[in-house]
C-alpha cells in the first residue's frame, strides 16, 4: 500500500484525497468538485489505477477571472496495491466526492463504472 499512499502526495494541491483500508478492500476518496460520472473515466491498466476527470466551469457573463486556481482536469496514474483486484473495483460520485473501492485479490481489470448518486 505504501506506493499508493506515496503517489497520493503527488496529486495537485487542489485535490484532496483520503485512503482507507479494511480487511477486504481499499477505499480511495477524492474531492473533485464539478466532476460528474459523465466527465470522469476511471480504469485499471498494467497494475495502475488511472483517473481522468474534467469539471465544468461556468462564469456569469458579467464576471471575468482575476485569479484562477482550480484546475479543470485531473489526470492521475496511481499504483494499485499488489493485493487489489482492479477487475472488481467500483466507483461512485456524489456531489463532487468520488469514492473508488478496490477489493483485495490481485488482478488487473477493465473500465470501472461510476454510479451518479445524485441522478
Amino acid at each position: 500500500m505504501s506506493p499508493l499512499r506515496d503517489a497520493l502526495q503527488e496529486l495537485p494541491d487542489a485535490v484532496f484525497a483520503d485512503l482507507l483500508e479494511s480487511d477486504d478492500a481499499y477505499l480511495l476518496v477524492l474531492d473533485v468538485p464539478g466532476v460528474t460520472a459523465e466527465t470522469a473515466d476511471i480504469r485499471t491498466e498494467g497494475g495502475r489505477l488511472i483517473v481522468e476527470a474534467r469539471r465544468g466551469k461556468s462564469v456569469p457573463p458579467e464576471f471575468q477571472y482575476l485569479r484562477e486556481d482550480r484546475p479543470l482536469f485531473l489526470d492521475a496514474e496511481l499504483p494499485l496495491p499488489r493485493e487489489a483486484d482492479g477487475s472488481a473495483a467500483t466507483a461512485e460520485i456524489d456531489r463532487g466526492v468520488l469514492e473508488i473501492r478496490l477489493p483485495k485479490a490481485a488482478t488487473d481489470g477493465e473500465s470501472i463504472p461510476i454510479d451518479d448518486a445524485s441522478a
